[in-house]
């Protein structure tokens, strides 16, 4: 069979389009192979369906090529998406996120997605653990991590938003995008995911994306501001397995931000 039928009985309403219309928009700069969307109802989603074949160096460094030039394709404004609901997590037990248009970074990032999901998970962090969080939160709020190592703002870049190894198919046309959580977000953003669980050639992945778009020495060191709504989504849907992480990555933030000066 050539395509893959994604079904959303319990999901919410809007799930499926959000997903669909976050597909067609990361594809329209044609920089990034995105997985086919090939007919859209209400509660199904046809899609082409992807052949895999072994991960390879170049393959990754051309990924890593095509994601900077994805981002720099840009977006009209952080929080947007091009769906009018948006979501985030498996289709099991997906959550809604706010997708109001925000013209900074740090606004959207603190309080439109790091507040509510730390609010949410307030007895599973502890007392202890919501505090050091909420410390995190202030500071990417405060503006530490708009730009990049401090350097400068950046623009809304065009993300995936949801890229972690398991959203990245290995096939003959090269890496293909599927499950994306699509909005105008932060570059670091998709690289950050990326390195969360580890993705097969990662090194290779980044040093295409610095050939492409290059970046400070010492941008690494700002990918836990980047991740951290990830881990605290891991927080809500999985539970305590991932507070321990998630308050290191908390302190993580404090510390680079203590270095940057903030």
């Amino acid at each position: 069979m050539n395509d893959f039928v994604k079904n959303a009985d319990s999901a919410p309403t809007g799930y499926l389009a959000a997903e669909a219309a976050g597909l067609r928009w990361l594809a329209e700069p044609q920089v990034v192979p995105m997985v086919e969307v090939l007919e859209e109802e209400k509660k199904t989603l046809r899609l082409a369906r992807l052949e895999t074949v072994p991960p390879t160096a170049e393959a990754a460094r051309e990924l890593g090529r095509g994601l900077a030039r994805l981002h720099d394709a840009g977006a009209p404004s952080f929080g947007w998406t091009p769906a009018d609901g948006a979501w985030f997590g498996p289709l099991e037990s997906p959550f809604a996120v706010p997708n109001t248009p925000n013209a900074d970074f740090a606004g959207y990032w603190a309080d439109d997605r790091l507040r509510p999901l730390a609010d949410n998970v307030t007895r599973t962090l502890g007392a202890d653990g919501h505090d050091t969080v909420d410390e995190a939160i202030d500071i990417i709020a405060d503006g530490a991590f708009d730009g990049v190592s401090g350097q400068g703002e950046e623009q809304p870049a065009r993300v995936h938003g949801d890229l972690w190894s398991g959203n990245l198919l290995w096939t003959a046309d090269g890496a293909t995008l599927i499950d994306p959580a699509a909005h105008g977000g932060h570059r670091l953003e998709d690289l950050a995911m990326l390195s969360l669980f580890g993705a097969p050639f990662l090194d290779e992945i980044f040093e295409g994306y610095e050939a492409e778009h290059p970046l400070p020495g010492d941008w690494q060191q700002d990918l836990p501001a980047h991740l951290f709504f990830g881990l605290l989504a891991h927080v809500r849907i999985f539970g305590e397995a991932y507070v321990d992480q998630t308050i290191a990555t908390a302190e993580s933030i404090i510390d680079r931000a203590d270095q940057l000066g903030f």
